[in-house]
């Protein structure tokens, strides 16, 4: 595929970025928040609540980490708008100034002192003129690099080293050279690989960074460590598929940054990247808690190979979900956006994978529902460090 003058339909963000959606969201600052930021998605049809379960005596790095995902969140180009909802009025406003401060139109509101009733009414109105102003954006024709696309792999079989995981590395092979920001992540899962990830890096210094964030997360599973790991890395689900050890389960998920591929930098949780390239950010291996994440980063397009299936979604992140095992394709079709399995039946080869996983990811930056999208999937999962104060 000729990727050299291609180009995709997507809204022009006040700060420049491009989003490949068009969502007005309700975003609650805490749990108490939730039951209020519904009730106004459930007035203002078209938009979107994005319940959570924290937000409350949260403190250090983990606050920081929560305020992080939920304004990168709302910051999101794949955002038009946003309403913000919260118990006190201090951190509802925190989050409200860091995402005005991309030029994005936004509200918040505090429920104490007002009442659910109150905040609910102020809270529609304001949403349902986000809404309506949202709903006159026009798509505008934009090159290739102002795409943002992530990667995260789950329910992990022998077919996904071979098949799945090979097929977006080719894609991310014919991604990079057109300054295209891409990011990898997973930690825990490229354990045993993690060598070979170092030798990629493009300087000294983002080695140092990479080993810093894998070596950090080394100490946590010293710290914690069970008397046996198997159960977890790899899964139940994982061995089901036939993988043995988290080696083999991190070389088929190494697979996913190509050949030709350099790591140009490193990420933090939920952290945005500073120019085009591709990074590594440091993620949990739950699904629904990387994707956030890469949501919160400011990613607009998911690729996401299984190889048993997984159903996970996004709120605002589409997720292209592509698969090589003709069992999962065959049993869970309803899922599968893209079907790698001619792969392993030599019907197709890894450059016509490749091919037709960019084609499904221009036709969703061009507005076509993933599968996740259209079967309702909107998980919205924030990554907890800490126990609570």
């Amino acid at each position: 595929m000729d990727l050299s003058k291609a180009t995709f339909w997507g809204y022009k963000r006040e700060n420049g970025r491009i989003g490949v959606r068009n969502h007005v969201i309700i975003l609650p600052v805490d749990d108490l928040s939730n039951a209020a930021a519904e009730a106004v998605a459930n007035n203002i049809k078209g938009t979107l609540a994005l319940p959570h379960p924290y937000g409350r005596l949260q403190f250090g790095a983990d606050l920081d980490l929560h305020f992080r995902t939920l304004i990168g969140t709302g910051s999101n180009p794949n955002v038009a708008a946003v309403v913000v909802i919260g118990i006190e009025d201090g951190w509802t406003k925190k989050i409200v100034d860091a995402i005005a401060a991309t030029g994005k139109p936004v509200t918040g509101f505090g429920i104490e002192g007002h009442g659910d009733h109150e905040t609910i009414r102020k809270a529609s109105q304001a949403a349902r003129e986000y809404l309506q102003w949202a709903s006159e954006k026009r798509r505008e024709e934009r090159p290739l690099k102002d795409l943002w696309v992530s990667t995260k792999c789950g329910e992990s079989d022998t077919t996904s080293g071979c098949g799945a995981n090979p097929t977006v590395g080719n894609a991310f092979d014919k991604l990079y050279p057109h300054g295209v920001t891409l990011v990898f992540g997973e930690t825990s899962e490229i354990t045993g690989g993690e060598h070979l990830v170092a030798e990629r890096c493009r300087t000294p210094q983002v080695r140092d960074q990479f080993m810093f964030m894998f070596n950090r997360y080394q100490d946590m599973i010293n710290r914690w460590k069970t008397n046996d790991l198997s159960e977890s890395q790899p899964t139940k689900g994982n061995i089901a598929g036939g993988l043995t050890t988290i080696e083999e389960k991190a070389l088929g998920n190494i697979q996913k940054i190509g050949r030709k591929c350099l790591v140009d930098g490193v990420l933090d949780k939920a952290e945005a990247p500073a120019h085009p390239g591709l990074w590594f950010m440091d993620s949990s291996s739950a699904a629904a808690e990387m994707v956030t994440l890469c949501a919160a980063a400011g990613y607009t397009v998911h690729f996401f190979p299984t190889g048993q299936g997984n159903v996970i979604g996004n709120p605002i992140l589409p997720v292209i979900k592509l698969c090589a095992n003709p069992k999962t394709v065959r049993t869970m079709s309803e899922h599968i956006d893209v079907d790698v399995s001619g792969l392993l039946r030599k019907e197709m080869n890894p450059d016509q994978a490749g091919d037709a996983l960019l084609e499904c990811m221009f036709r969703t930056a061009n507005g076509r529902l993933t599968a996740a999208e259209a079967l309702g999937h909107r998980e919205f999962v924030l990554t907890r460090l800490f126990e609570s104060a």
